[in-house]
């Protein structure tokens, strides 16, 4: 098996547990603030998969930037459409969003907004780092 997908299914399975548990504790916050909240087990079912499979698919995203002989830009578009596509489709799946272009587009541009802040941030801290660490080399 490709060292990288085996790589990918690692990290998925590592920290796809968050997902869920991020969502229980979402779930039991707005109980304890919105009075006869309560969701029908499809709903627990479809929101605790869907978790699980945004944190699967993120953890294992991370793979596309080590891939050593892969462009900057390539690893960056790999990583952005396969986060972009679990997000999208799970919202929609799961009617966070209702699937209406007008709503989908607000959706895709709040997403591409906050993933490449993330991303510039991210860069910069490794940047940044990276700079330290080879100055003490020196």
């Amino acid at each position: 098996m490709n060292k990288y997908l085996k790589s990918f299914l690692h990290r998925g399975l590592l920290f796809g547990g968050f997902g869920p548990v991020v969502a229980s504790i979402v779930f039991l916050a707005i109980s304890h603030t919105v009075d006869n909240f309560s969701l029908s087990a499809r709903e627990v079912f479809t929101a605790t998969f869907s978790t699980y499979l945004l944190a699967f698919v993120h953890a294992g995203a991370s793979v596309f930037n080590q891939i050593e002989h892969w462009s900057l830009p390539k690893s960056l578009l790999c990583h952005f459409s396969m986060l972009y596509a679990a997000y999208s489709l799970c919202y929609v799946a799961n009617s966070w969003i209702p699937f209406e272009p007008k709503v989908l587009l607000i959706f895709s541009l709040i997403f591409i907004a906050v993933y490449f802040v993330v991303w510039i941030i991210v860069y910069l801290c490794v940047r940044s780092t990276t700079k330290k660490l080879n100055g003490q080399l020196r």
